[in-house]
């Protein structure tokens, strides 16, 4: 029995609840997301659509889903979490079999009104159930190879089929996210510390093995890791994107050209300028200021989500919000970082912002869970 069930007397109940929602991470959920409103109205001329009605569509729709699931006791979420992990994999193992493909990948589901992105689920279910594990688990047991083990497979199975997709920044979001709730939980550093030894050691071995008879990788990889390391190799090819993206950062400025002003993305010189390189077009129109208040509306949304961690008592709210909060990062962290150069185009998009119906949904409904467990922590 969790510690919320044994102190039920203390948990808020009916119409208080909603008193007790974390309403400044809501409210500025509602600024980002209002953000990536004008992004989707600039970049399509002016125009509401295709790209702005819909998504302000799915943000309300994806708003009343948050504070229902926030109004649903959080032990209720903790008996779910199995359940939920083990659909998010079957709908993975079902977009292998018969997925729809789009842009060279195989990641989607169409459910007529929405194509389902299953990945999007697992990000959410993968946090939920390793947050339950660890409630369930006695804490003198969370550094024992056997139990540390067991969360590993759970981790892995999830991020090797988002991997065969192809889906590399999912799966590497789905690794971090899990190895997240494992480090909150208490495992040992040293397990952290071998895999990090392991990965630099692999990345050298990589290196190392270039143009011998034991190359770990193809031709065409390396060739993508020297555009990474350097775009102008190949401007018109592969570093067309990153070119292009940079180009836009720095053609902002301090204050941007101005709202719809942006030769860029209006030119179509900026590829993908809805979807994953939407700060970019932000960057170009507002410049170093509209990027910086962009980031610090993230930044206020992790702290508000970490403190309300650190002050929960109950185990399975505090790791599911830590964990929660770490996906959330990640997703604009890695995006950020892939627009301006500093890691490779791995396909993420902005959270809240870019242009899509699976991730806003189902990072909102996120949201709902991190606000269930701050609804009902006692008081």
């Amino acid at each position: 029995m969790s510690y919320l069930e044994t102190n039920a007397k203390f948990v808020p109940t009916g119409f208080r609840k909603l008193l007790y929602l974390n309403w400044p991470v809501i409210l500025l959920i509602a600024a980002v997301c209002s953000f990536g409103f004008l992004m989707l109205y600039s970049v399509a001329g002016g125009s509401p659509r295709p790209w702005m009605e819909p998504q302000m569509k799915r943000f309300g729709v994806g708003m009343v889903a948050m504070i229902v699931v926030a109004m649903v006791p959080i032990w209720f979420w903790r008996n779910m979490a199995l359940l939920a992990y083990g659909g998010s994999l079957a709908l993975l193992v079902a977009v292998d079999m018969f997925g729809e493909v789009g842009m060279g990948a195989q990641r989607w589901i169409d459910l007529g009104p929405i194509r389902l992105q299953p990945s999007e689920l697992m990000k959410v279910s993968l946090v939920m159930f390793l947050a339950a594990y660890y409630d369930w688990l006695p804490i003198r047991r969370t550094s024992h190879i056997f139990w540390v083990l067991l969360p590993v497979v759970f981790i892995s199975i999830p991020t090797l089929l988002t991997l065969s997709q192809p889906d590399l920044g999912t799966a590497l979001l789905l690794l971090i996210g899990g190895a997240t709730v494992m480090f909150a939980a208490g495992v040992h550093w040293a397990y952290f510390l071998t895999v990090i030894a392991a990965g630099l050691g692999t990345v050298y071995a990589v290196f190392v093995s270039r143009g011998t008879s034991w190359q770990l990788l193809k031709d065409y990889q390396y060739r993508r890791i020297d555009t990474f390391i350097d775009p102008s190799n190949d401007p018109l090819g592969a570093g067309y994107h990153i070119t292009q993206a940079k180009i836009a950062l720095g053609s902002g400025g301090w204050t941007g050209r101005g709202f719809m002003q942006g030769t860029q993305s209006r030119l179509n010189f900026l590829p993908e300028k809805h979807t994953d390189f939407i700060f970019t077009t932000l960057a170009e129109e507002f410049g170093f200021v509209g990027a910086s208040t962009l980031l610090a509306l993230y930044a206020l949304i992790i702290f508000f989500c970490v403190v309300s961690a650190v002050n929960n008592r109950d185990r399975f709210a505090s790791l599911l919000t830590l964990g929660i909060t770490m996906t959330f990062f990640l997703f604009f962290a890695v995006n950020m970082s892939m627009v301006m150069g500093l890691a490779p185009v791995v396909g993420v998009p902005l959270p809240l912002v870019s242009y899509g119906g699976s991730a806003m949904l189902v990072l909102l409904l996120a949201f709902g869970l991190v606000q269930s467990a701050h609804v009902h922590k006692p008081r």
